[in-house]
């Protein structure tokens, strides 16, 4: 049977060294720390059970220079865990092996950002096996990450038996709610940010499965574009071209009305500074220089939100317009309707949950959230029953 292996039905042995895959990707300033707690319990459980655990993470970009050294995470799991947390800044050497034979039953290293090499994001098998020499076993946590095949959560099961964090399963049945169509239920989902995967992934698959799209950032940029309206200097994030041909295809739904704004902000657009707000109809297309900031809701979406306030699943996964900028008129539309008293709403992703106040349930994963939500499985715990059952046979 295709079973996945839980940490929690491994009983640990004192001194085991062990690997925790971990997916502490946030901002330097530490302002949103829920990806972090979200995985504290398994990292206490493995030392309270007398293992030496070696924490790898990611964080930032190894392509745009953004990923950092994680010692003020180090020192922030010591705070929490109320236990000393060591760091170790490389994570590939044999430095980096020795230190993790020498902790003591019980001790906590972080090691350094597994972004710091070129190879994490791809998979590269010859730095997950180095890797591997941090530990003997390998438990799975990581959520953020868990939609991507990483040298650091699947590549290193190659070479050590994994199994799944407690982190992993919370995050799974938090977004089991929300996951497919519910009849009788009404639903909507708002999309926005930048990153492909809200296109890709996100609008494929609430077209097929809710009732109401609203869509913002990239995601509108790309329907807009498909449809042939000049975007200015609006952002595209990356993967343009495949964004903009799978907005043109999910257009075509029959399930889901997609709402598609007939006047759109726009500001002049320096780097990642806007000046100079507009409102210009989609028709006339937005001048070069200019950029989509924000959209002004069509008539039948006002309506439509003030009756589903009475009921109804809502998900917000990225912010639909240039809140942290000022430009805030979708976004306050999202957070009104996911925040009202009779509706079941979620954020979804770290940079959504950053940037917005919100008091209901929030996932610690953008990406790995809709791909969850789309496939009812992801790469990692897959990876994870396929390493076991080979094991195992």
């Amino acid at each position: 049977m295709n079973t996945l292996p839980l940490l929690t039905d491994r009983p640990l042995a004192t001194g085991e060294r062990w690997i925790f895959s971990a997916g502490f990707n946030v901002a330097d300033t530490l302002g949103d720390t829920s990806r972090i707690d979200s995985e504290l319990p398994d990292i206490a459980h493995l030392a309270e059970g007398g293992a030496r655990v070696a924490v790898l993470s990611h964080q930032g970009r190894h392509s745009d220079s953004t990923a950092r050294h994680l010692d003020d995470i180090a020192r922030y799991i010591a705070d929490r865990l109320h236990r000393p947390v060591h760091y170790h800044p490389d994570n590939t050497t044999a430095a980096a092996a020795d230190r993790s034979r020498g902790l003591a039953p019980g001790e906590v290293c972080v090691f350094g950002n597994t972004r710091h090499h070129p190879g994490e994001e791809n998979g590269d098998p010859h730095l997950a096996a180095r890797f591997a020499a941090l530990g003997d076993y390998v438990a799975v946590g990581g959520f953020s990450k868990a939609h991507r095949r990483h040298a650091s959560n699947i590549g290193i099961l190659a070479h050590r038996p994994g199994w799944a964090a407690g982190s992993l399963l919370t995050q799974t049945r938090l977004l089991t709610p929300w996951a497919g169509s519910l009849p009788g239920v009404p639903s909507a989902a708002f999309l926005g940010g930048t990153k492909p995967e809200k296109t890709l992934v996100g609008l494929a698959a609430f077209t097929r499965t809710y009732d109401l799209v609203v869509p913002g950032g990239a995601v509108l940029h790309h329907l807009l574009r498909a449809r042939g309206y000049s975007i200015g200097a609006s952002e595209l994030g990356t993967a343009a071209e495949d964004c903009t041909a799978a907005a043109a295809h999910a257009a075509c739904s029959t399930t889901a009305r997609i709402h598609l704004p007939r006047h759109v902000v726009i500001a002049r657009r320096d780097g990642h500074h806007y000046t100079g707000r507009q409102v210009t109809a989609v028709t006339d297309g937005v001048p070069d220089g200019y950029a989509i900031t924000d959209f002004l809701p069509e008539p039948w979406l006002t309506a439509e939100l003030r009756r589903l306030r009475s009921g109804a699943r809502v998900i917000v996964a990225g912010t639909p317009s240039l809140h942290t900028a000022g430009y805030s008129t979708a976004t306050d539309l999202a957070l009104g309707l996911a925040g009202a008293p009779a509706v079941d709403g979620i954020l979804l992703g770290g940079d959504t949950v950053a940037e917005l106040h919100f008091h209901g349930p929030t996932s610690t994963g953008g990406g790995s959230a809709l791909h969850y939500l789309h496939h009812a499985d992801l790469p990692v715990l897959q990876a994870l029953r396929d390493h076991t059952t080979r094991r195992t046979a």
